[in-house]
Formats: structure tokens, C-alpha cells, sequence
């Protein structure tokens, strides 16, 4: 029987992010500091290596963080989860183990793990709940990075069970966005690589854009900021009852033919649109149910036209090198 671990973050909690350049590490820095946090830890890659053991075991050794949120990992659009799966699987297994262990060596008191959406089956009833994880195979091209975080959400699940209180905390977010997106064509997820295909098309007043596939399937997003309320949320709540992960979703899925023209209306490019239905459409639907963390006391607070805004918003501030 688990029990809750009981330990509360605050102000004065020294909290590790790794990953904090990136989508929602940098939310959780935007956050931690407007709220006050004064034992922030952060660590650039030429700092850290996160995949070799010895430089994690020294970090932590140094630092002793008491809270943990792993955010870093490789992440990548269909393509490049498609062409380099084995670095996929590879790399996010090896930060994962080297920070898991770092961090029971060192007796972390909480940790927040970032599961995918792309774990559960490609095919599956929607929304899709929990207890669905492993009852089918995922999307073929993300098999590979789905297998390291399943993995990782196993190795969560086996550190509470093997010291009988919720310490690890997985969470399975839905699509983020946000500041900092990646907009790398080559390696940016569908939202970000939209918002950087138009504004270029827009600014080379070119008569169309192709897109791949057939625009049908439905994706659901999340605000960062949102993904770190729950997640701040989770670690001060007692989960010694409820099944990990859980879902971060907002209930709210829309189609990529729909997104892409959300964005081009935002954008103001007038030019065509054109689907390439050769090219690969990835899972049709991946819709979370986000019950269990309502019931917990979250909602999204960030509306998705307000979120594209503001997110464009950004890529013309920060995001827009070409």
C-alpha cells in the first residue's frame, strides 16, 4: 500500500529543472521566479550532460536538489522520430537513468516525469483514459521514443512501489506550446512548424503552401503554463490513492486542416493551401481524458485562440530566424 510521501514545495525548495531552455522547462523557470522561488537550479548542456552518468551523480552530489522536474529529453517531429529512432530510444533512456538514479542516490523528495501522449495505441477508444496505456501499438514512426518514456513512467511506478510512497510523480501532457516552441522546421512539432511555414510564405508572398497528408487527424494542445500549474499542483497533493500517470490534457482536440487555418488567419497569409496525401499522417486522434486531474483541481486556464496568439505573439519577438 503506498502512502503519501507528505513533503510540500515552496519558496524555499531547492528545485532542479533540467531542460530549462526548452518548451516547459522554461515555463517552469517563468514561474518558479514570478512566484518567488529562490532555490532555483538550472544547468546549460555544456554544463550538464544529462547522458553521462558520472556528470549527473556529480550534480546532484553538489547540489542536492530536494524537487526535480525532468523535462529534457530529445523530442522531435514525425520525420525525425522516423529516420533516427535508435537516438530517440537511446538518449531519453539514458537521461532518465541517469537522473533516476542520481536522484534516489540522493535522496530527492519529489519528481516530475514527462511522459507522451504517443504512448498510448494508435489505435484506441477517445478520449483516451490511463488504465489504456499498453493495450495496443503505438503510431509506428514514435515507437521508438514512446518505448523510452513508457519506460520511464515504468521505472517511476517501481521506485514508489519499491519504497512505498509517491515520490515520483509521471504525468502524461498533451501536444505543448508555447514560448520558446522549437520552430526547426526539421525537427518542430506540427503547431510550431505551421506558424513558421506561413509566416515565411507570407513574407515571400509565395501563392501556396503544401502541407503533408490530408489535414484529417485531430490534435489536442496545451499551454505550457498550464502543463506547469498542474504539475506545481500535483506535487503538493496527496496521490497515495491514485494510479500514476496522469493525463494533462484540456478536453479540446481540433484538426490539423483547422489548425492550419487558425494560423494562416492569424498570420494574414492570403495564399492557397495544399495537402500532399502521399506523405504520412501520423495517428488520427489523441485525445486525453483529463477527469482524474479536474478531480485533483486543475483547469486549463489559457483558451487555444488566445494561446496561438500569444505564441505568434513570440515567434516574432524571439523565434523568427531564418
Amino acid at each position: 500500500m503506498m502512502v503519501s510521501n507528505g513533503y510540500k514545495v515552496d519558496g524555499n525548495t531547492k528545485i532542479y529543472v533540467a531542460g530549462h531552455k526548452g518548451l516547459i522547462g522554461s515555463a517552469f523557470i517563468r514561474r518558479l521566479e514570478s512566484d518567488g522561488y529562490k532555490n532555483i537550479i538550472t544547468a546549460a548542456r555544456e554544463e550538464l550532460e544529462l547522458t553521462d552518468s558520472e556528470c549527473v551523480n556529480d550534480f546532484f552530489s553538489n547540489h542536492k536538489p530536494e524537487v526535480v522536474v525532468l523535462t529534457a529529453g530529445k523530442v522531435g517531429g514525425i520525420i525525425n522520430n522516423r529516420d533516427y529512432p535508435a537516438d530517440f530510444i537511446q538518449e531519453n533512456l539514458s537521461i532518465q537513468l541517469n537522473v533516476f538514479s542520481a536522484a534516489q542516490k540522493y535522496e530527492v523528495k519529489k519528481l516530475i516525469f514527462f511522459g507522451s501522449s504517443c504512448m498510448y495505441p494508435q489505435e484506441t477508444t477517445q478520449p483516451m483514459k490511463e488504465n489504456q496505456l499498453c493495450t495496443g501499438h503505438p503510431e509506428p514512426t514514435s515507437v521508438a521514443y514512446a518505448t523510452a518514456k513508457y519506460a520511464g513512467v515504468q521505472m517511476c511506478q517501481a521506485i514508489n512501489r519499491q519504497n512505498g510512497r509517491v515520490s515520483f510523480i509521471p504525468v502524461i501532457p498533451n501536444s505543448a506550446y508555447g514560448p520558446n516552441d522549437n520552430f526547426d522546421l526539421n525537427s518542430s512539432h506540427v503547431l510550431s512548424a505551421l506558424i513558421k511555414r506561413f509566416h515565411e510564405a507570407k513574407q515571400d508572398n509565395m501563392p501556396s503552401v503544401t502541407l503533408w497528408g490530408t489535414g484529417k487527424p485531430r490534435r489536442e494542445f496545451v499551454y505550457s503554463d498550464d502543463i506547469v500549474d498542474a504539475c506545481l499542483l500535483l506535487l503538493n497533493s496527496d496521490l497515495s490513492n491514485d494510479d500514476l500517470p496522469i493525463n494533462i490534457g484540456t478536453g479540446y482536440d481540433i484538426s490539423i486542416k483547422e489548425l492550419a487555418g487558425k494560423i494562416k488567419n492569424i498570420i494574414g497569409y492570403t495564399g492557397e493551401i495544399d495537402w500532399d496525401r502521399s506523405k504520412p499522417d501520423g495517428t488520427y486522434e489523441k485525445l486525453l481524458d483529463n477527469s482524474r486531474m479536474k478531480k485533483i483541481g486543475w483547469n486549463a486556464k489559457v483558451s487555444f485562440p488566445l494561446g496561438l496568439e500569444l505564441v505568434y505573439n513570440w515567434y516574432l519577438k524571439y523565434g523568427n530566424k531564418r
